[in-house]
Parts: C-alpha cells; structure tokens; sequence
C-alpha cells in the first residue's frame, strides 16, 4: 500500500509523541484497560511503553494521519515508531502480544499464542471488549501517573 501522504506526515510530526519506539493507545474510560496500563508500568523495567488515551489530542493527532487506523475508538493500539517513517500500528490481540513480548522475561514466553489463529484471537479479544464496561466498569476520572511515570504519559 502507499505511504501516508505529506499532510499526514506533518500532522505525525508535530506529535509530542515522536520518535516512541512503543506508544500504547488505550480507553481512557475503561477499568480494564486502565488495569492493562497499570500492569504493564509495573513489568515494564525498561521504561520503553509510553501510553495516551484514545480519547487524547495525542491519540487523536495520530490516528487521523493513518488510513489503516481503527475508526472506532473501542480497541488497544500499540503504535510502533510513531511519527517516524518506520511508524506501524498494531491493534487487539496482535498489540497485546507485542506489548507482553516487550516486558520480557516470562512474558515473553506469551508469544506462543501467535500460533492461534488471529481470527480466533481477536474474537475473544472483542467478546471481552464488548463487556468490558459491564464487566470492569468505567473509570470517574483518567488515570493519574506516579511523579517517575509522568513522563511517559502523552494527553
């Protein structure tokens, strides 16, 4: 497929999140979720995850450059390299893995189930979206970083 035009280019570029290797973009609202982000800021020892709520200008800046974007915002995105030319996006069970594959240790060992097949992944992955709010409720306000995390939180 093409690459994102010039106009996208200069949307991505004037993203606080450039040059993130790994940009986690979450449901802000969402208990489950905000549990994920909390999970993965306790095992992530190398500090690489940086995250932004979907429902932020930074999540906003970069999905509005991207045709290959999710249009709902009801899904976990992992940006890899954002606003770089090497920018990709992963979404559902495949931005889950790559996130658990990046903590190392015994996370990575997860990686096993790439071998189920993605349709079969990512329909569980949507039964448990769907039901989230029923299931985990919604969260009052966003999720307040520690004073040592701030700095990988994007608005």
């Amino acid at each position: 497929s093409a690459g994102p035009s010039e106009d996208a280019r200069e949307v991505r570029a004037g993203s606080a999140a450039e040059g993130i290797r790994f940009l986690v973009l979450f449901d802000g609202e969402c208990a489950l979720c905000n549990g994920w982000v909390k999970f993965v800021l306790q095992r992530d020892r190398r500090g690489i995850v940086h995250f932004a709520p979907l429902q932020g200008p930074t999540a906003q800046r970069i999905l509005a450059a991207r045709s290959d974007a999710p249009a709902a915002l009801t899904t976990l995105i992992l940006v890899e390299d954002a606003g770089t030319p090497a920018e990709r996006i992963r979404v559902r069970s495949d931005a889950a893995l790559a996130v658990l594959r990046e903590l190392g240790g015994i996370w990575r060992l997860v990686g096993w189930l790439r071998v189920v097949p993605r349709v079969v992944r990512d329909g569980v992955y949507d039964f448990i979206a769907r039901r989230r709010y029923q299931w985990f409720g919604k969260e009052e306000s966003c999720l307040v970083p520690a004073p040592g995390m701030r700095a990988r939180f994007h608005a």
